[in-house]
């Protein structure tokens, strides 16, 4: 059963998506900390910076936005066309010239925002890249024939010069593919006239959805049961998406008065989140420690002593900790570099089976992931695109 809670008080959201009463992810959404990740402006070049290949653009924020060499560029697929290293940025844009940019990072207390030319539109089934001939598909859709199929489908009703992203949505899926397609291609137009008739710059022409938006259009084909609210503004933003939605045509939508997280003890669990040390059933723990350039996962043996197999007793717990580390990363929202230090084990298999649980229980999160395997120093190094920035 999946449920999302939407508990908004004054200036601050509060947003769970449980799943059989367990919490699987939770945000908070300050209002006083704007949110402006995916959100397209027309920006206007201020200092070029050649040593770097970059340059900061003015966007109309109070810090002005960064882009690089690579983002300026048209989109190339980087596993089958390496960039061109000859290239410097100064012949490439000028101070003052406009730029239609989206944001890529927000910014954060040290930094302004990280930009880029290179446009994502995301929609139900498919995420638009304009501009590019550009079609991937998602990781999470394995099956061959079903891959083959959907990239057919979307290369012969995608407009010349706009590339996609198919979502693991879109399986078995069709006329609702090519409708998403026709109306994210409409929007595109939509935004580049703006775009083309606009003299303003430092101007904002598009608005990323919200927290809420992207949860609830993300999570449409799971079939979500309930939405419960006790704010009377999500509650009829939420009854529009339904009307819109045919997905969500069973969702039952409750406005509802009082502390919602605890009526639905949902507050406890979030209090448990905020733990630095998880203990592990079989009495091993893992400890999560954030960093500005990574995040750090220690997996430990605590009480459990196993049996007397050392080998085996050890891959007990880096399972255990596997499955508890897949769930409060996506619980967390832990974006950019995670590295794991497991206990270190001998057999070369039991690794291969580690990192097999650990890619098997990634693909229950919405967000990109992926697994890079075990470094020299037997670290498992990986990456996960966070969900929301401003928590970075």
């Amino acid at each position: 059963m999946v449920e999302v809670f939407i508990s908004k008080k004054e200036n601050n959201e509060k947003i769970a998506l449980v799943e059989n009463g367990n919490l699987v992810e939770y945000y908070e959404d300050d209002e006083d900390t704007e949110r402006r990740e995916g959100n397209i402006y027309i920006g206007r070049i201020k200092d070029i910076i050649p040593g770097m290949q970059s340059a900061f653009i003015d966007i109309g924020t109070e810090k002005n936005s960064f882009i690089h060499l690579k983002d300026i560029l048209p989109k190339v697929d980087e596993k089958k066309q390496e960039l061109n290293n000859n290239i410097q940025i100064k012949d490439v844009v000028k101070a003052n010239q406009k730029l239609l940019v989206q944001v890529k990072k927000d910014s954060n207390e040290k930094k302004g925002a990280r930009v880029s030319t290179h446009i994502n539109l995301p929609g139900k089934y498919v995420v638009l890249m304009p501009d590019t001939d550009i079609i991937t598909i998602s990781q999470k859709i394995e099956n061959k024939a079903e891959q083959d199929r959907l990239m057919k489908l979307v290369q012969s009703n995608i407009s010349k010069g706009n590339g996609a992203i198919i979502r693991t949505s879109a399986i078995k899926k069709e006329k609702e593919i090519i409708e998403d397609i026709k109306n994210l291609e409409k929007k595109w137009q939509e935004i580049k006239k703006k775009y083309e008739n606009s003299k303003d710059t430092d101007t904002l022409i598009y608005q990323a959805e919200t927290i809420v938006e992207k949860m609830i259009m993300d999570l449409a084909t799971q079939k979500i049961e309930t939405i419960i609210t006790d704010s009377d503004v999500e509650y009829k933003k939420i009854a529009k998406m339904k009307e819109e939605t045919a997905e969500l045509k069973n969702t039952k939508i409750n406005l509802e008065s009082g502390n919602i997280f605890e009526k639905y003890e949902i507050e406890k669990q979030i209090e448990k989140m905020q733990n630095r040390k998880i203990w592990l059933k079989c009495g091993g723990f893992i400890t999560i420690d954030r960093t500005e350039a990574l995040t750090a996962i220690d997996v430990n043996t605590g009480k459990y002593t196993g049996d007397k197999n050392l080998e085996q007793t050890l891959y007990r717990v880096n399972e255990e900790a596997t499955i508890e580390i897949a769930k409060q990363i996506r619980l967390r929202d832990i974006g950019g570099i995670i590295i794991i230090d497991y206990i270190d084990m001998k057999k070369q298999e039991n690794k291969d089976k580690i990192q097999k649980v650990l890619e098997e229980r990634l693909k229950l999160d919405r967000s990109k992931t992926q697994v890079e395997g075990f470094t020299k120093l037997d670290l498992m190094e990986m990456t996960r695109k966070h969900i929301c920035s401003h928590k970075e």
